[in-house]
């Protein structure tokens, strides 16, 4: 009896509801670190509100054509420049057509893994003044929505030729002589004419697979490291070979899926630098473009207070301002907890169990001599990077001997003609530069050009620009222009201000 009225109550709790407690206030906004996140969130939104309600140009009420537009602009390439850049155009009334050779805008950003993101603040990534991040280093997917978003508002989805790849840029019968203060009128795929042309391509195209001798022969899995979003890890031996920016995500992503032990091929040490926006904001600032004899303190302060314990990491060899560092907090981690093994060498041929590499020393050389030693792999990941896109396209004479890319005026505009503009696919290595304020700058000098023949260069003054700058950095390594910071990069459009006062008009 007992036992029967037992089991009932027992049934009659199971049934019975608890009521809940309704949860009004969250003390834990008062803890000091909370109330300092909660602050600089606070702080970031504001800064980034400001910037939009005094820089973000207005954007066209509808989608119809503009009524008497200045002038008919084609941009070929619909990622974040080129978005930027026909956003920036249409706001000052003049008409855009954008050629895009994929499905969809977004350019390298729609064919990454969904975990990649920003590698500098998103303070410093605004390739838009209308731009409105949620987070310092949004991931794909955000900077995605946000590209689109401003597609949509500027009126850009009518004016945009989507899985249309440009073959032919030519000119026009209209042209005039750039020698005599002219400019050329082009037609795109024989369509137009354009008053300009800008090209805003990038630097990363078609997925870079390298040939790996015995590959046939591996028994495990072979991806690009731009593919590993839906690849299982979980408890996989993991090798990437290649350790620039897309290799060391690689290895982050691996070790977030909880993979067993990875390692990372390097053929050539980088400088990796922390998310942090005042230092890195520090480095952007060098004004000389190259290594100076005080660079060896950013340098040291890197491996002091960056690498730490995993100083030997940093490249021995190659100056800070020799290359585009890469930016990431967590790799270094990985390696000192022994999730990552970074091996210096080159990988020699793949077997039917992983690789065999060329194991070197630090202050080695690709190539030199090693020792010879095996790493097993259940996937080998290749993280080789992207081809840079051709720009065949463009008529060969836009670019005479020894001005060709990078070596253009004001680093991105053809030295025969202005009104040929490649912004953000002309750079090889820099600091800090991309997706900042220049994208519209650049667009700004090229409607100056257009609108007032005063103002513009001739084919001679260009090339004095690259043959000055060629001299003051004549000893930087690999060439005047392949790499600059972001100051020196201001210093440029400065320049153009500061030597024909009277462009400072528009």
């Amino acid at each position: 009896m007992d036992n029967q009225n037992g089991t009932a109550l027992d049934k009659d709790s199971k049934n019975k509801v608890t009521p809940t407690r309704t949860k009004i206030y969250d003390w834990r906004i008062l803890y000091p670190l909370n109330m300092i996140n909660h602050i600089f969130k606070l702080f970031y939104m504001t800064v980034q509100l400001l910037i939009v309600s005094i820089f973000k140009p207005r954007a066209p009420k509808t989608d119809g054509p503009l009524k008497r537009p200045y002038g008919r602009i084609a941009v070929i390439g619909a990622g974040l420049t080129g978005i930027s850049t026909a956003a920036h155009a249409i706001s000052h009334n003049f008409e855009v057509e954008i050629f895009e050779k994929n499905d969809a805008v977004g350019g390298i950003w729609a064919h990454v893994n969904r975990t990649s993101g920003l590698q500098l603040n998103s303070l410093l990534y605004r390739f838009h003044p209308g731009v409105l991040w949620t987070s310092t280093f949004p991931k794909r997917d955000e900077i995605l929505n946000e590209c689109r978003r401003l597609w949509r508002e500027y009126k850009l989805e009518s004016r945009t030729r989507l899985n249309t790849t440009v073959t032919s840029v030519t000119r026009a019968d209209s042209s005039t002589d750039p020698a005599e203060g002219g400019h050329g009128r082009w037609m795109v795929n024989g369509e137009g004419p354009f008053d300009a042309v800008v090209v805003t391509i990038g630097t990363c195209g078609d997925k870079k697979d390298a040939s790996l001798k015995g590959l046939e022969d591996y028994n495990g899995l072979v991806v690009h490291s731009s593919e590993l979003d839906d690849v299982d890890l979980k408890d996989k031996r993991v090798v990437v070979v290649g350790s620039g920016a897309s290799g060391v995500e690689a290895v982050q992503l691996a070790c977030e899926k909880k993979s067993g032990p990875v390692t990372i091929i390097a053929r050539h040490d980088k400088w990796i630098i922390p998310r942090n926006i005042f230092f890195d904001t520090a480095l952007s600032l060098q004004p000389f473009g190259r290594e100076i004899p005080l660079s060896w303190i950013p340098e040291d302060i890197l491996r002091i207070f960056h690498y730490g314990r995993e100083s030997w990491v940093s490249p021995a060899q190659l100056g800070l301002f020799e290359g585009t560092p890469i930016v990431n907090d967590e790799f270094l981690t990985e390696i000192h907890e022994n999730k990552c093994k970074y091996v210096r060498g080159d990988v020699l041929k793949a077997t039917s169990t992983g690789v065999k590499v060329n194991v070197r020393g630090r202050s080695s050389s690709p190539n030199d001599a090693g020792s010879e030693e095996h790493f097993d792999a259940d996937v080998i990941v290749m993280a080789t990077g992207f081809k840079r896109p051709s720009v065949d396209f463009l008529p060969a004479e836009l670019f005479p001997e020894r001005y060709h890319r990078p070596n253009l005026y004001l680093q991105n505009f053809s030295v025969e003609d202005w009104s040929i503009l490649l912004t953000n696919t002309a750079y090889i290595n820099a600091i800090g530069t991309v997706g900042h304020f220049h994208i519209g700058i650049y667009l700004r000098v090229l409607l100056c050009l257009l609108l007032d023949p005063a103002a513009r260069p001739f084919p001679e003054d260009m090339k004095l620009w690259v043959d000055l700058l060629r001299w003051l950095k004549r000893d930087s390594a690999g060439g005047a222009l392949s790499f600059f910071t972001y100051m020196e990069l201001t210093l440029w459009l400065i320049s153009f201000h500061f030597f024909r006062p009277e462009r400072l008009n528009w």
